[in-house]
């Protein structure tokens, strides 16, 4: 059967298959390859060394797991799955619910690490009760109606941290969440296009105004209260011309971001079928386009860097965020 055609309980048996862990309707937990190899003593996130999030302690999760507003070509999550974006409010999950559900169906995903010789026995302890919380698995999860709740329902459970990683579609939710007092720790803005063109091969969106959403996004990104980070993937002949810069600069700099991570796309997933690994930059030509940002820009400076992950850091010059979460 084509997967498109796939009603919501095969997709779900799909995804099972995966090692995705499901919970109610439209949510998910996976254990990230870092959360494993945190476990075995075998190096960390790169969240971990830019902010002092606890790699073998973070739960990666999505309300939206397959609903989003794009088909990226350079997502490797199932975004085969992915035929809506919007959501049903009638078929909603509580927050409370997800958020609890989908801890225990982590519990039983780390199962196979309890005993394991190779594994740190104390830190799987400590791993099995989560003091970070990426909600940003797979999906948009801004289109979840009460992602404000859930945020909340997580900072009353005294979580050191939680990250959302957003496609800016969803502009006035944000603003609802920032009215609110539910941001998350720290905010994460997916740009990977400077022009409507690109944005469009790229992103390959499902509606006809997302060009337009993001830039209001960008426009109110300076007024949201909490840390704030754009997320740049670097993709070779797609968006890594020079030729580029001085428009996806303009951006950077309009968001007023305190941070800009610039990261390699990854030949992993289902973004094999869309890219060859002749789209995947290496670490340094990674570097090599952030020394060119560092060179140009008024606010972003190179701060930190890891090779593994092909990642940079550059940091708003101007930004009073300590790096490290507390």
């Amino acid at each position: 059967m084509d997967k498109k055609n796939k009603n919501t309980e095969e997709i779900f048996k799909d995804l099972k298959k995966k090692h995705y862990g499901i919970y109610g309707k439209h949510s998910a937990v996976e254990i990230c390859s870092w959360n494993k190899k945190a476990l075995r003593g075998e190096g960390v996130c790169y969240k971990e060394k830019f902010y002092n999030v606890d790699c073998h302690r973070c739960a990666q999760i999505t309300p939206t797991v397959i609903n989003c507003h794009f088909n990226c070509n350079f997502c490797w999550r199932p975004s085969e799955y992915m035929k809506e974006w919007e959501m049903n409010e009638d078929l909603l999950d509580d927050p409370k619910d997800i958020v609890e559900g989908l801890f225990k169906e982590r519990i039983k995903l780390l199962t196979g690490f309890k005993g394991n010789p190779k594994v740190n026995q104390e830190k799987y302890q400590e791993g099995t009760i989560p003091t970070h919380v990426a909600i940003s698995l797979a999906g948009e999860p801004t289109i979840y109606p009460k992602i404000g709740e859930m945020v909340g329902y997580l900072k009353n459970k005294k979580m050191r941290s939680i990250f959302i990683v957003t496609n800016g579609m969803e502009t006035d939710r944000l603003l609802e969440m920032n009215k609110n007092k539910q941001l998350p720790t720290q905010l994460y803005l997916s740009i990977v296009a400077c022009t409507k063109e690109m944005h469009q091969k790229i992103n390959r969106t499902k509606i006809k105004d997302s060009w337009e959403r993001l830039n209001k996004t960008i426009d109110i990104y300076p007024t949201l209260n909490c840390r704030k980070v754009i997320r740049f993937t670097l993709i070779k002949g797609m968006n890594d011309s020079l030729k580029y810069l001085d428009k996806f600069i303009e951006m950077f700099e309009r968001s007023n971001t305190d941070y800009l991570e610039i990261k390699s796309y990854m030949h992993l997933g289902l973004s094999r079928e869309n890219l060859s690994a002749d789209n995947m930059p290496d670490h340094q030509e990674v570097l090599e386009f952030s020394k060119e940002i560092e060179k140009r820009s008024k606010l972003f400076k190179i701060h930190n860097e890891q090779k593994e992950s092909r990642i940079i850091l550059l940091k708003n010059k101007n930004s009073k965020v300590i790096d490290f979460i507390k």
